[in-house]
């Protein structure tokens, strides 16, 4: 999510709703044609377009469309359609674009004189709002930049007609009158409805005094969507021309908007060879990067990225769509090739995400071996090592070809692999399969190298007039944040990032933890226990933020992971607090007009604000945030229990922890980190990290990893021409990919994305190398550069090299234990019946996606939870029956007497429902399991049924099942005749219940009522269901009658109806419950 661009039609709806009615503005009466519009449905609901001369123009997001001939000017509606129909499903080139045209906006034309077209933008930058106004528009409008009125609006202030009447000064008194309203209410929606960027060109002023929108371009943050949802209703972010969304993107898409992880696909060219599925946003972007500077930029067929510890279900929809796709393209006489790459996970389970992705493997596997796909896996983090054995296992038992790596290799160490550039090393080949060939790709020069600079470089005017954008700050003060004694208060119930840090502290030695106080809304106030070490900690966890602030006003810092929607406004609470000096924001999708007002709070409190859209950052031997770095294995590879020599800052979360790697390895380690977060105005900036960084004597060198789009990169450059900057930093920017693609593509960042040359990262890599900075050739190399400088600060005695002392042993959570396999512990619970862990919920196996689709559904439902099987489905609407027949009685049985007695005593539903099953038994529906035990003994023990009468009789107990207080052979019950019929018609064998009817004929010639009663018939039913028709085993069947289940049936069934009653009764609203008198016979004592 980010700024996104919005099809003019949109636009002009958003001003037509929401602009103030008093400006002189009129309404923007527009329609949007499509491939299906209905042309007579249309025309009446829009009248106009009978009436009006007319407008078309092609709306699909592509400039200068005057100059393209893609505006129809004064047509009638049938010149509109042909017009439109001349134009539509034509290949068009725009540029290196080519794109089929097949939207298109309709309006009315509006006859004006040239002299009263103008030109208006309002555009955002990182602390202001800035208007610019040209009283000349239109299509020869000439140099903007050069010639505009402009004003800036501060963040967080409200346009003012002096600051509108400042831009107007070419316009006459009378028009100056019009045109400031005008612009201040627009400028009031702009803010109100999250506008990125509004162009209006030209806007006709009228010397009548009207005002009219007749091209717009606009930009919306999308982020704000759920706080604009109704506002945007109806609102369209159309692809880039020349890209047609595919069904599987808007799959994706959707996907991501249900998920609270990130999702991201384009598809460039789905007929190409090399597909990739990528862990992390700024991970994604290497990967691209390196496979175009290798050479690979024509053979790609995709972007996409995958964050924010998606869901096993999540990773096998993401996965399948992209080996779908993969498969579904032109085949390719080499193989196709599948990337799943990553950097080191903070917080992501690799092994679960990776079960997803091997599910969509062996979903697919026909597919991948008829393509001849081969796999290259690349990933570390948390877990990862069964990740990677699960994946290489699946490759060697599915006999697909599947080379797996850690973090052992550097990041993009596969796309070589993949490119041919290097062979795979043996130790990778799989067993069984023939050795692993790939196409050789020679690398070629292209646009993102660093070789042949063909663009000027910048003057130090420039420069300044770039880094001018914004207000002017003074140079940081560069404080240092974090010590060994900093202490934290955390916003969220995040119970594995705290132990984290926890686990951090005990391996840095702090004598006490870095976590105070927890802050959760939704939580009454307790404790919560917690590891240090092998002791057991209690830190508090307060709902009130306030309340935890004014008890431990020991913490200088919040790291707050608020929700998106809730982050504002409780990093503004804790920018209250004076003890509070830094406050991280986790949450990713917060608006950035809400962060720019967290800007200009933090600069007025003078509080540092690290993210949002970050993961953190470490101290080591310090102070770790969150889940930054990861878990302990990793902190203790990369060595970050102690202080190295070098400190860096990125924009990247995840390429954070590939940092902590890389300088592990090719120096003494890490002084500080710092992820500024991946938002397009992070709050704190690389230049402030990097200031702080060269007045800490401790930092000897310092590493900048930036990306393509923005311009602090160039503030970094200023501050080494200014010598602010003097220690050796080593930069690269990654995105260098972007120049090489014919449209726009959205990395995984929202501030990913260049808008203009200078924002482009080839560029800022060329202007950080000539400012002084050590730039390598390719991201591949960085670690490399990184090595020699530090090697030639040795060499100079700037850095020595500390003794190694090893950290002491943290001892493992038996949760994460359990799931790396090292441990093994009794089940507290079996359970054979239900499974809610997958993808979707399964009963005995069956999933319920299935079983929603099945004929009576309910008794299948029984079958699989009671039976662990499927019955027939007769067997299956049998049971159904037997539910329907027993769920009521009438109020004058004893369980809905209890039931309706309670209720009328003001009990909840659960106390009524329950006192009315408790008197189930022997003597009121319990006698199911009874007659069930005594009709099957008898049965098959070849007793007849005058023998089993006599006996009964004999031993004076009652024959259970039958017998009926009101019917009788004369009145039989309806019930149990149609529960008898559908058995005797739809059971292929009935012994036991031909048993139970003969004994019937037998002792209703006693008593016409002692007939074989809804108990007894469900109950000798139920025994042949079991016994007699091969579905179950003699031992299961005895096994199944003892435990209760047939009197289960009647508990079923009656509590139907015993929730009835209750609601009866609340909806009659019956009081109080009080047996008359009269019903009670008073006796003497006895």
């Amino acid at each position: 999510m980010c700024s996104k661009a919005i099809s003019e039609a949109s636009g002009k709806l958003l001003i037509s709703k929401h602009l103030d009615p008093e400006t002189a503005a009129q309404p923007c009466l527009c329609v949007s044609v499509t491939d299906n519009t209905n042309w007579t449905t249309l025309v009446q609901s829009n009248p106009w377009l009978k009436s009006e001369k007319l407008v078309v123009k092609v709306d699909m997001l592509i400039k200068r469309r005057g100059q393209l001939n893609l505006v129809g000017v004064g047509l009638n509606l049938d010149g509109v359609k042909d017009w439109i129909q001349k134009h539509r499903n034509g290949e068009r080139k725009v540029g290196a674009v080519a794109g089929i045209l097949d939207t298109f906006i309709v309006e009315p034309f509006v006859k004006h004189k040239q002299s009263e077209e103008m030109y208006l933008c309002i555009t955002s930058n990182r602390d202001m709002d800035t208007v610019m106004f040209l009283s000349q528009g239109g299509v020869e409008v000439g140099d903007v930049d050069k010639d505009a009125e402009t004003v800036d609006v501060q963040t967080g202030c409200d346009m003012t007609e002096e600051q509108a009447n400042s831009v107007l000064s070419k316009l006459s008194v009378e028009k100056q009158r019009i045109v400031a309203p005008f612009i201040v209410a627009l400028h009031k929606l702009y803010v109100d409805l999250h506008f990125t960027y509004l162009e209006i060109n030209p806007i006709v002023v009228t010397d009548a005094g009207q005002i009219y929108i007749l091209d717009l371009a606009a930009k919306l943050d999308q982020t704000a969507d759920f706080a604009c949802a109704k506002a945007w209703e109806g609102v369209e972010f159309p692809p880039p021309f020349g890209r047609q969304r595919l069904p599987e993107e808007e799959f994706i898409s959707e996907l991501d908007a249900k998920s609270g992880a990130s999702l991201k696909l384009t598809i460039l060219n789905k007929d190409a060879r090399v597909w990739t599925m990528v862990a992390g946003g700024g991970a994604s972007v290497v990967y691209t990067d390196t496979l175009c500077d290798i050479g690979g930029a024509d053979l790609l067929a995709n972007y996409g990225e995958y964050s924010g510890a998606p869901t096993e279900g999540q990773t096998a929809a993401y996965a399948s769509t992209i080996i779908k796709l993969m498969c579904s393209g032109a085949s390719h006489p080499s193989g196709k090739i599948l990337i799943i790459g990553g950097g080191i996970a903070n917080f992501t389970n690799v092994a679960d995400t990776f079960r997803g992705i091997i599910q969509a493997i062996e979903a697919h596997e026909d597919k991948l071996r008829q393509n001849n796909v081969t796999l290259f896996v690349r990933r570390g983090g948390p877990n990862y090592q069964e990740g990677l054995r699960q994946m290489r296992e699946v490759g060697e038992r599915l006999k697909i070809p599947i080379y797996v790596f850690g973090p052992e290799v550097h990041m993009t160490y596969i796309c070589r692999l993949a490119l041919g550039q290097e062979a795979v090393p043996q130790d990778a080949w799989l067993p069984g399969m023939p050795n692993p060939k790939f196409l050789k790709v020679q690398p070629e020069a292209n646009e993102s190298s660093m070789n042949g600079e063909n663009e000027k470089p910048i003057t130090p005017e420039q420069l300044d007039a770039v880094c001018s954008q914004g207000k002017k700050r003074p140079l940081p003060a560069g404080e240092i944040l974090f010590t060994r004694e900093t202490k934290s208060i955390v916003w969220g119930m995040q119970n594995r990032a705290i132990q984290n840090m926890l686990d951090f502290d005990f391996v840095c030695r702090r004598e006490t933890p870095s976590v105070i106080a927890v802050v959760y809304p939704f939580t009454s106030d307790h404790k919560q226990k917690y590891y240090f070490g092998s002791k057991e900690i209690f830190i508090p966890v307060y709902s009130d933020l306030d309340v935890a602030f004014s008890a431990h006003t020991e913490a200088t810092v919040l790291i707050n992971f608020a929700s998106l929607r809730s982050a504002y406004d409780s990093t503004l609470q804790a920018m209250n607090y004076s003890n509070i000096k830094t406050v991280v924001i986790i949450a990713e999708g917060i608006p950035e007009r809400l962060t720019r007002k967290l800007l200009k709070t933090a600069e007025e409190k003078k509080v540092n604000i690290i993210g949002p859209a970050t993961v953190g950052g470490i101290k080591p031997g310090c102070f770790k945030i969150g889940n930054t770095a990861g878990m302990i294995d990793n902190i203790l590879e990369s060595k970050l229990y102690r202080s190295g020599s070098v400190a860096y800052v990125t924009k990247s979360g995840g390429m954070s922890n590939e940092l902590n790697n890389i300088i592990s390895k090719e120096a003494d380690g890490v002084y500080e980190g710092v992820a500024i977060g991946g938002d397009r105005y992070p709050v704190t900036t690389f230049l402030d990290h990097l200031i702080r960084y060269e007045k800490d004597p401790s930092v000897k060198m310092m590493v900048l990893l930036g990306e393509v789009g923005g311009i602090e990169e160039y503030r970094v450059c200023r501050a080494m021409l200014k010598k602010q900057i003097t220690k050796p930093l080593v930069a690269w920017c990654i995105g260098t990919c972007s120049a090489m693609f014919k449209s726009e593509v959205q990395f995984g960042h929202a501030g990913s994305s260049a808008a203009s040359q200078i924002e482009e990262a080839t560029y800022k890599n060329k202007e950080l190398r000539r400012h002084g900075a050590f730039v390598p050739d390719t991201f591949d190399t960085l670690g490399k550069e990184i090595g020699s400088v530090y090697k030639r600060l040795v060499a100079t005695g700037q850095i020595v090299p500390a003794e190694e002392v090893p950290p002491p042993k943290v001892p493992m959570d038996f949760e994460w234990a359990m799931k790396l396999g090292l441990v093994r512990k009794p089940a507290a619970f079996v359970s054979t019946i239900c499974d809610e862990r997958g993808k979707e919920l399964m009963y005995s196996g069956v999933p319920i996606s299935a079983l929603v689709q099945r004929p009576y559904g309910i008794g299948v439902t029984l079958s699989l939870l009671w039976f662990q099987r499927e019955l027939p489905a007769k067997m299956c609407q049998f049971l159904e029956m037997c539910l329907v027949i027993t769920a009521d009685h009438g109020p004058a049985v004893s369980g809905a007497h209890n039931t309706i007695v309670c209720t009328r005593a003001g009990k909840d539903l659960i106390s009524s429902v329950v006192s009315g099953l408790l008197t189930i038994g022997d003597r009121f529906g319990g006698a199911l399991d009874k007659a069930a035990q005594d009709f099957s003994a008898a049965h098959q023990s070849g007793q007849h049924p005058m023998e089993f009468v006599n006996d009964k009789r004999a031993k004076g107990e009652l024959i259970m099942g039958i017998g009926h207080r009101v019917k009788s052979i004369n009145n039989p019950d309806e019930r149990v005749t149609c529960l008898k019929k559908f058995v005797l018609e739809h059971f292929p064998k009935h012994p036991t219940l031909d048993y139970a009817l003969a004994v019937e004929a037998i002792t209703t010639r006693k008593k016409p009522n002692l007939i074989l009663n809804v108990d007894g018939l469900i109950a000798a039913a139920f025994v042949d269901l079991f016994v007699h028709n091969n579905l179950f085993s003699k031992q299961e069947a005895d096994q199944y009658i003892k435990m209760g289940s047939i009197n289960a049936l009647f508990v079923l069934g009656r509590t139907i109806g015993l929730v009835g009653h209750f609601l009866d009764q609340k909806r009659l609203q019956q009081p109080l419950y009080r047996h008359p008198w009269q019903d009670i016979a008073y006796l003497p004592k006895i």
